[in-house]
């Protein structure tokens, strides 16, 4: 008797919530794999950032998108819309919150936003490791009262409580497809993004108040050397302000070395192979609400 295999599904499905509730940390946590920077600072991410698991039924497609919220200025309306359009034209919608936060206004409006759509939704509930199990269950509550979700899963993607099941229950979820990327992919991400995105990643961790924000990060070289098992960077840091670039430079240069030191590191455990970076910083004045830099640094 011949055996019935189950069919093979592959589909898309968008990552979505608040700033800052680990959308970025749940998704390398998937792939066992860093590919989306993460840092408890608010609109880290700024696109959508396609992640690949491969599994022996199917192939899931997460998109990992920028914190919904009601965003002000060209840069985080290009975030926010990247993250509501990412509501659409997929097969399931994963939408994470904070197990340590209430509902709030936040919540609503992405439910409103999710109400209005026909793709199921997942709820998933991070951060379960901080908060006790009561807390826990009132939160499961008040959300099932708030919208017909097609389950609520409480996770960690810290620790890795919960992801089984989420990948469990997103799979069924998916139509019978192909496997749209090669089994060893784990991103359609150029390495050069991945890149810049580190290093912008390192400044996020280590400067403060407005200087992130006002952060950009090319990648103007990205040249392998096989032979020397050496991959050689030229990054620009753009900033919008001469105070910006004193503070980024650090005095006698010694914050740039720190940033360029983390960064090579992150960048050489990504492409295993030894890094030489270089690091240039530039003033470009408002350059977050030029629709011109926007546009040339792919934000549009």
């Amino acid at each position: 008797m011949e055996t019935q295999h189950p069919p093979f599904r592959s589909g898309f499905v968008s990552i979505i919530g608040r700033p800052n509730v680990g959308k970025s940390t749940l998704l390398n946590r998937i792939l066992g794999q860093k590919i989306a920077i993460t840092t408890d600072k608010p609109q880290t991410t700024r696109n959508r950032i396609l992640g690949i698991h491969n599994l022996p039924t199917g192939q899931i497609l997460f998109l990992d998108t920028p914190g919904i919220h009601r965003g002000k200025g060209k840069l985080n309306r290009y975030m926010v819309d990247q993250a509501i359009s990412a509501c659409s034209d997929v097969d399931a919608i994963l939408f994470l919150v904070e197990a340590t936060d209430r509902v709030g206004g936040g919540d609503d409006f992405i439910l409103e936003i999710l109400g209005k759509g026909q793709v199921p939704v997942v709820l998933v509930i991070n951060k379960i490791d901080l908060v006790p199990k009561p807390e826990l269950l009132a939160l499961i509550d008040s959300y099932s009262q708030r919208f017909s979700f097609h389950a609520i899963i409480p996770a960690s993607g810290l620790t890795g409580n919960g992801v089984e099941r989420v990948l469990d229950t997103i799979l069924p979820m998916l139509p019978e497809g192909p496997r749209y990327y090669p089994e060893d992919m784990v991103t359609d991400l150029p390495e050069r993004f991945i890149a810049a995105e580190m290093i912008r990643e390192q400044i996020l961790k280590q400067t403060r108040e407005e200087i992130p924000y006002g952060v950009a990060v090319t990648v103007e070289r990205f040249s392998e050397e096989p032979e020397k098992n050496l991959v050689v960077i030229q990054a620009v840091i753009l900033v919008e302000r001469d105070t910006h670039k004193g503070i980024l430079l650090g005095k006698q240069g010694s914050r740039i070395r720190s940033l360029g030191k983390a960064a090579r590191l992150e960048i050489e455990r990504f492409l295993g192979t030894r890094v030489f970076l270089e690091l240039f910083v530039k003033v470009q004045k408002n350059w977050t609400q030029s629709a011109r830099m926007l546009k040339e640094l792919g934000y549009e």
